[in-house]
């Protein structure tokens, strides 16, 4: 598995990541035999969050004996510093760490959400103070708006920025693009979301995978386009799909990355037409 660099850190990640809600609703020997599987496979990023069922009280056993060979990052939905240092240390516990390597505030979606976190007694006054405290290495935040992660690099530094890089958004609805040229400009790493994504349910209550509330591209040969898309955008790494099967996909895939063609590009964007994007940007 190829690693790229965190930003300027030094510190070095797998482009893909595990999906920490590969674990959620399962026993603690499969969790176990699916970290391993990870690790075994070259895979050192792991994101989680408590909004993913009992996923981190499934990954907290399942890593502990591998916690110093990984980059392990969390969130907290929370937009208070006291809700949020609760999640946080909560978290910690679960996890059985000491520390995250990367905390992010999870879902930016509503200027809602972005006046409550970075106002007073706002989230962004407790990760501060955790970093501080040795309880967080670097700060981040995953985003559902544009503008809003647009706007949240130009008020704070984050490390890194969690947000979906995906055929159809970008070529459909032009969500991403935008964060992706402010990330770059304030130096702040970019993770991607959604790659393996493909459009929206036109019933969100049928789901297609119980992990996916989108309908996942399923087909190995469009899978593997789909991904090699994404990874072939100025990122550090991508976190694939919740669902068993379309991670451990996922990770075959990159395992044997190339960059995407131009030609394959637009096999792509043709095959974007007239599919509905899972984002979209606020004006459309």
């Amino acid at each position: 598995m190829q690693q790229r660099e965190y930003g300027n850190t030094g510190e070095m990640l797998s482009i893909v990541g595990f999906a920490g809600i590969v674990v959620s609703k399962v026993d603690s020997r499969t969790a176990a035999d699916d970290v391993s599987w990870s690790i075994d496979h070259g895979i050192n990023y792991f994101d989680v969050a408590p909004a993913y069922g009992n996923a981190q009280d499934m990954l907290g056993p399942a890593l502990e004996p591998h916690r110093n060979d990984v980059f392990l990052a969390c969130k907290t939905k929370y937009r208070d510093a006291e809700t949020a240092r609760e999640d946080l240390e909560n978290s910690l516990r679960l996890l059985r760490t000491d520390r995250f390597d990367l905390y992010q505030l999870h879902s930016m979606a509503t200027w809602d959400d972005f006046e409550q976190a970075t106002g007073p007694g706002g989230v962004l006054e407790m990760v501060s103070k955790a970093r501080d405290e040795g309880l967080i290495r670097y700060i981040g935040f995953s985003a559902h708006s544009s503008e809003v992660a647009v706007e949240l690099m130009s008020q704070f530094h984050f490390d890194s920025v969690l947000f979906p890089v995906n055929w159809v958004n970008f070529f459909e609805s032009g969500f991403g693009p935008k964060i992706m040229e402010k990330a770059q400009a304030e130096g702040t790493a970019r993770l991607a979301l959604k790659g393996m994504a493909s459009h929206k349910l036109a019933d969100p209550t049928q789901r297609v995978r119980e992990k996916c509330w989108y309908y996942p591209v399923e087909d190995p040969e469009l899978a593997a386009l789909a991904l090699r898309y994404t990874l072939s955008q100025p990122i550090t790494a991508a976190v694939p799909p919740g669902d068993p099967e379309l991670f451990r996909l996922a990770v075959e895939i990159a395992s044997d990355f190339a960059p995407i063609t131009e030609e394959e590009t637009e096999q792509l964007r043709e095959r974007a037409k007239g599919l509905a994007p899972i984002f979209e940007l606020a004006h459309a």
